[in-house]
């Protein structure tokens, strides 16, 4: 069974918190349930413990999906980044989510408002190797406890572009699932519908993240920070921008996902009304999914 939530990212920003600040979170799970969603992702509002989240979630008639961790494999070893996501596994795992989103933010700059992504860090041939065996192993150690690890390439960190995929997918097991961003891989350059079937075997999360192509050929020249693009408005909801959402789909539900697609576009909340684009979002992906999981 499809599901489709939303990240909380469309009313209050995790890396620029001053958008959306003003947003209580009974806003946030009040609209995203109205525009017809059924679960969303952690956001910097929500409780950090079962005990107070659960009650909260059930009173909007909302499931968790999951929430994103920073992790830092290539400054500890496993045992360390073990230790290190303990509580937020365990937050994940009791509000029964099935995967984790994992992003290495080691050296990142996309939290750097003044950083233009032209220097965002790569990784040295020489320490691949290193990092995907720390990956796979992490990966591993999850699975067996209860959570797949789903990694999030993501703009301004060393897993960016389509090459970075690929040395990532082809040098980890096959415990290390793959988050697919189809904003962030359209930013990167990438293609996610050519990244949809290549990797189909191997996504466990998909991010429905939208890119406003004129913006997006904007910053780009301008070699923008991922915070100004975003402050730029180069992302929307599915169905408001350039991707092409049924191509990327098709090969995911001929393969039988049955997990999460989560719309995550942020943008100021002051321009793009919150509730406008969360139920436009919702509505672009019912309609595609409802001819391709059917």
């Amino acid at each position: 069974m499809i599901r489709i939530g939303i990240n909380p990212l469309t009313w209050t920003n995790d890396d620029l918190p001053s958008l959306g600040s003003d947003t209580p979170l009974e806003t946030c799970l009040r609209e995203a349930r109205d525009a017809g969603y059924v679960g969303v992702e952690l956001g910097n509002k929500f409780p950090r413990t079962a005990e107070k989240l659960r009650p909260i979630l059930r009173a909007h008639d909302l499931d968790l999906v999951s929430g994103w961790y920073s992790g830092r494999l290539l400054e500890r070893d496993v045992d360390a980044e073990w230790d290190a996501m303990s509580a937020h596994f365990k937050l994940l795992h009791a509000l029964n989510c099935e995967v984790m989103v994992f992003a290495e933010v080691s050296r990142c700059n996309h939290g750097d408002q003044r950083a233009p992504l032209s220097q965002r860090p790569r990784l040295p041939e020489g320490e691949w190797p290193r990092f995907n065996e720390r990956l796979t192993r992490l990966a591993e150690r999850m699975k067996s406890a209860g959570l797949r690890l789903a990694y999030h390439h993501h703009m301004g960190t060393v897993v960016q572009s389509p090459q970075d995929i690929d040395e990532m997918m082809s040098g980890t097991g096959d415990a290390v699932g793959l988050l697919l961003d189809t904003g962030h891989l359209t930013y990167a350059g990438g293609d996610p519908v050519r990244a949809a079937a290549q990797y189909v075997s191997r996504i466990v999360h998909v991010h429905c993240k939208d890119v406003r192509k004129s913006v997006l050929e904007h910053v780009r020249n301008e070699d923008s920070s991922f915070l100004n693009a975003v402050l730029e408005g180069v992302f929307t909801v599915p169905g408001d921008g350039m991707v092409e959402y049924r191509r990327v789909l098709e090969p995911i539900a001929r393969a039988g996902y049955s997990g999460w697609l989560v719309v995550e576009a942020e943008q100021d909340p002051a321009i793009a009304t919150p509730h406008i684009y969360a139920k436009m979002g919702f509505d672009h992906l019912s309609s595609v999914t409802a001819e391709l999981f059917a």
